[in-house]
């Protein structure tokens, strides 16, 4: 009986793992869409900052995929330990 409720709770443990992953993942889809189109139309305001906009959509870009690549990888672990 005991063993049947800790399979049970870790099954969950690993929808729940996989749920936040999907999360994190879907997150960072559309922070990094909200960036590039909100890069796009400062430029197509301003095209002569383009360079300097682009720049810094890189970066802020870099930094989304990297907390959700953070998020991905807490995940994972939670699901193997």
């Amino acid at each position: 009986m005991l063993a049947m409720i800790l399979a049970a709770i870790e099954g969950t443990l690993g929808i729940g793992a996989c749920f936040g992953a999907a999360l994190a993942a879907i997150g960072a889809g559309l922070g990094i869409g909200k960036i590039g189109s909100s890069a796009m139309e400062a430029i197509a305001r301003q095209p002569e900052s383009a360079g300097d906009i682009r720049s810094n959509m890189i970066v802020i870009a870099a930094l989304v995929e990297g907390v959700a690549l953070f998020a991905v990888i807490v995940c994972v672990l939670s699901l193997f330990l």
